[in-house]
């Protein structure tokens, strides 16, 4: 009877592991220093220093520093979605979006939450991130459609959803704008579910 020779498969296994907790380590790392001295003021270097890497190992994982947050959005996004659907079934789509949010703020959320997105990453022409920001916004139009259609089938339509998540987004990219622009001592994760509340308001029900 023939085995299974798992010689390989282990090293394989534990470098992949390996891979994961560089790549984490430095995401934690890029937290803190975000919110230690803010975006622009945090360089590779630092991020690198942080968890304890070199600058070498950095570039491995992240092509730049902005492509490590921009990496996170997309790890973000079955994240949203996940939450979303699982919000109370008697909540309003907005409503499910904003909770959502205020978990992942709870449960400590990632920098771009907490930190506000930078206004604009120098040197980097904004289309380059334009799909990300459609990837999201096609992940939460996704659960959007699904919870609508558990209720009244006929009015989860593409075009209603598509509106409302991206309405949504345009409710939490302002509320982080406003959070990014405050001085340091203002900004706490209390302040940022204040800014994230107040923005939802604004949008009023849908």
């Amino acid at each position: 009877m023939a085995t299974l020779d798992t010689s390989s498969a282990e090293p394989h296994g534990r470098r992949e592991a390996h891979k994961a907790a560089t790549r984490k380590a430095l995401q934690e790392a890029a937290h803190r220093m975000f919110e230690e001295r803010g975006y622009a003021q945090t360089t590779v270097r630092d991020i690198a220093a942080a968890a304890g890497v070199t600058e070498r190992t950095f570039f491995r994982y992240f092509p730049s520093k902005e492509d490590l947050v921009l990496d996170e959005v997309l790890e973000l996004i079955p994240v949203m979605r996940d939450r979303v659907l699982a919000r109370p079934a008697d909540e309003d789509p907005y409503t499910a979006v904003l909770g959502a949010c205020l978990e992942l703020i709870t449960d400590g959320a990632p920098s771009l939450l907490l930190s506000g997105p930078p206004q604009r990453f120098p040197g980097r022409p904004v289309r380059q991130f334009l799909p990300v920001l459609s990837q999201f916004e096609d992940g939460l139009t996704e659960a959007l459609r699904e919870r609508l259609a558990e209720h009244d089938p006929d009015a989860a339509t593409p075009l209603r959803a598509a509106v409302l998540a991206r309405a949504a987004v345009g409710a939490m990219r302002s509320a982080l704008f406003a959070y990014a622009v405050l001085p340091e001592a203002e900004r706490t994760s209390a302040m940022a579910r204040d800014l994230l509340t107040s923005a939802f308001e604004y949008l009023g029900k849908p």
